[in-house]
């Protein structure tokens, strides 16, 4: 079957071909609607942990919250990769990405919005409602098939997704010889374009991840991977909130 383009590497056809057995049967089958209201949980994990880290940046605690940060920035890796290999851990697993990854992204919202404090205030809060706008609009876009998930829709999105994981990458691995790419971390219109290039796919990447969800649903998969598409969804907004922020924070810079 070539129904897991979505895009998202959380969610492939090979992952997703491991539990079309038996385990349907007696577990039941995955539902769109019981995928959603397990998204919606792991949003309000995903929020208790951000509210936690940002509130002890305001607290005579803040050299805690630096500590809470790198722990959820790693523990919330070590819970994605735990997930991604054993999907039928993930109703175990995926409350507990969603609060550590609340914790990271907490901490880095609060560190980059007393940066940029002077020069960009409300710019956490802006970042929040972009997020939460971009998201609502990109659900009601797949709902009334404005945009359909089509495989072509998902190959271009897996090809923009790659090519950024390891533009990214590549970055990284240059910033360890201490060689840096100035439009990468800048405010310049360079760096901005490639900015609002990313965040598009990553909200397109909402849509693509909500196609290949409902066509699980359709295929009979087995009641547990309803939590594994919660955990996708989820992946898929924090990486458009961070990127929203960095756009943001370019921004900043230029002011």
């Amino acid at each position: 079957m070539e129904l897991f383009k979505s895009g998202n590497p959380t969610l492939t056809q090979k992952i997703f071909d491991k539990s079309y057995t038996h385990e349907a049967a007696m577990q039941g089958t995955m539902s769109v609607s019981g995928t959603i209201n397990k998204f919606g949980f792991m949003m309000l994990m995903l929020i208790a942990g951000a509210s936690y880290t940002w509130h002890l940046n305001e607290s005579p605690r803040q050299n805690d919250m630096y500590i809470y940060t790198m722990v959820g920035a790693f523990g919330g890796m070590i819970c994605g990769f735990v997930i991604v290999f054993k999907q039928n851990w993930a109703q175990y697993i995926a409350p507990l990405y969603g609060l550590l990854e609340g914790l990271f992204i907490g901490g880095i919202s609060a560190i980059l919005d007393e940066r940029f404090a002077k020069s960009y205030q409300g710019l956490v809060l802006q970042a929040v409602g972009l997020t939460f706008g971009v998201a609502i609009a990109m659900f009601l876009l797949y709902n009334f098939r404005i945009i359909k998930a089509t495989e072509k829709f998902k190959s271009v999105i897996i090809s923009a997704t790659v090519g950024i994981a390891i533009f990214y990458g590549l970055t990284m691995l240059l910033r360890l010889f201490n060689i840096t790419i100035p439009f990468m971390y800048d405010g310049s219109l360079l760096g901005i374009g490639i900015s609002l290039f990313v965040v598009a796919i990553a909200s397109l990447k909402l849509i693509a991840d909500l196609g290949t969800i409902e066509e699980l649903a359709e295929q009979g998969a087995p009641k547990h991977m309803e939590w594994y598409g919660a955990f996708a969804l989820l992946v898929t907004i924090v990486w458009l909130y961070i990127e929203i922020l960095r756009l943001l924070s370019r921004f900043a810079k230029r002011n």
